[in-house]
């Protein structure tokens, strides 16, 4: 336990002297494994990892990666937003809650909370300020909007969880489809209140009548197409997690062909960027798996769940420790990182005290969620600032709190009715 908090101690100091995550956690993780075992074993364990990035489950990561920023680059969001619009954006909040719909859409074929935010900022935030919505109202609907993005499949962060606690991923992703719906009908509830509460945040949109709504909805075929092809596909066991993000990346990129959104220059621009997310993301994977490997050397998952079992607690009140654990995380961590960190440590605990693997990733994602628009760090409300700069950060934590609450709120449904979360990967046998 001692060598376990000198290491965590050690890789926040490091992160602190603004070391980046992914080698905080390798620095500490190789120093840590050579000093307690040998240092030819810490360099073993890294070539190990190394060259573990290469495996074929690990490939499923660039592709999702590819069709989000192809489906960005074709356009989608936008259809998605006039679609939502047309049919409540007269209501008092009606933008916001569009946008929160179009988020929950965008993020079902993108897989990405930091793309889904990044791409509705520049989509809603201009229509929500030409009918003169309160910045903060605005600017907190699209950030907690845009967390929508690692809840609903296809999700990165649920791929991330699946490959490390070797849990199916198509049963993750059947288990996030009710939960997201339950946090979109949550967060529509909030901005609803909000603008009820007080009607100058929200002003009510121009009424549209029922043909351009028809053509509004025929505008989004080829997202609905997109997303029962990639998850009907998956949960029918025609494709395998891989060959579904191939297929989604491959559908993505014809969509772009076709609206003519894709010239060469903008290929290459997709490819380059999805480059250099996926050595991000694979980076950050080598040094948390260093850090990991060096963690269970130290026996903190058996010391923590003997620490546990010594006080005879109700296991849902751990949950509920746990729960508390992330999202003060959150406060100061990216969710990636968090993830990678700290579900090699919870995940054994939460395994022996017979919860199910599939709940428990689907909890650990919805309180990720809520350290992305937490204060101070909450990587939403950075992304939202560097698309919109002249809009202040304090307007931002101030729009997110309600969000916030609503994402509380639904955290505690999860947590007390459990067969939201498992009904649809049992009724689909996964």
């Amino acid at each position: 336990m001692t060598e376990a908090a000198l290491g965590f101690a050690a890789m926040f100091a490091l992160a602190i002297l603004r070391v980046p995550i992914a080698f905080s956690m390798a620095i500490v993780g190789f120093v840590g494994i050579g000093l307690m075992r040998s240092w030819p074993a810490a360099y073993s364990s890294t070539a190990t990892e190394i060259l573990d990035i290469a495996k074929y489950t690990l490939s499923v990561l660039p592709l999702f990666v590819l069709m989000g920023n192809f489906v960005t680059r074709a356009g989608m969001s936008k259809e998605l937003y006039r679609a939502a619009y047309t049919f409540i954006g007269h209501r008092r909040g009606g933008l916001a809650m569009s946008t929160i719909l179009a988020c929950a859409g965008f993020g079902a074929i993108c897989g990405s909370s930091i793309a889904t935010t990044a791409t509705m900022a520049r989509v809603a935030m201009p229509e929500m300020r030409r009918f003169n919505y309160h910045e903060s109202f605005a600017a907190g609907a699209i950030a907690a909007g845009g967390t929508l993005g690692i809840l609903i499949p296809p999700s990165v962060i649920m791929v991330i969880y699946g490959i490390m606690t070797e849990t199916s991923i198509g049963a993750l992703f059947a288990a996030g489809i009710l939960p997201g719906v339950l946090a979109t009908a949550l967060y529509v509830t909030a901005a609803a209140i909000t603008s009820a509460r007080d009607p100058a945040q929200g002003p009510p949109g121009e009424r549209s009548d029922w043909p351009t709504r028809f053509k509004a909805l025929g505008e989004i075929w080829s997202v609905a197409v997109l997303f029962a092809i990639v998850l009907g596909g998956l949960y029918g066991g025609w494709f395998t997690p891989t060959e579904a993000a191939g297929v989604g990346a491959a559908g993505g990129f014809f969509i772009a062909l076709a609206r003519r959104r894709l010239s060469f220059q903008a290929l290459h621009e997709v490819l380059v960027d999805s480059a250099r997310t996926t050595a991000m993301l694979f980076t950050i994977v080598i040094g948390a798996s260093l850090f990991a490997n060096f963690i269970n050397f130290t026996t903190l998952p058996a010391d923590l769940d003997g620490f546990v079992r010594q006080f005879a607690v109700h296991p849902m009140l751990v949950i509920v420790a746990i729960c508390f654990v992330y999202i003060v995380l959150g406060t100061a961590m990216e969710s990636l990182s968090m993830i990678l960190l700290t579900v090699p440590i919870f995940f054994p605990l939460a395994q022996s005290l017979g919860f199910d693997p599939i709940w428990f990733g689907i909890l650990v994602v919805c309180v990720v969620e809520i350290g992305m628009i937490t204060p101070p760090v909450g990587m939403n409300i950075f992304v939202l600032r560097s698309v919109v700069p002249d809009v202040a950060t304090q307007a931002v934590w101030r729009g997110v709190m309600p969000f916030v609450v609503a994402d509380t709120v639904r955290l505690a449904i999860l947590i007390a009715f459990p067969v939201i979360t498992l009904w649809l990967p049992k009724a689909l046998g996964l």
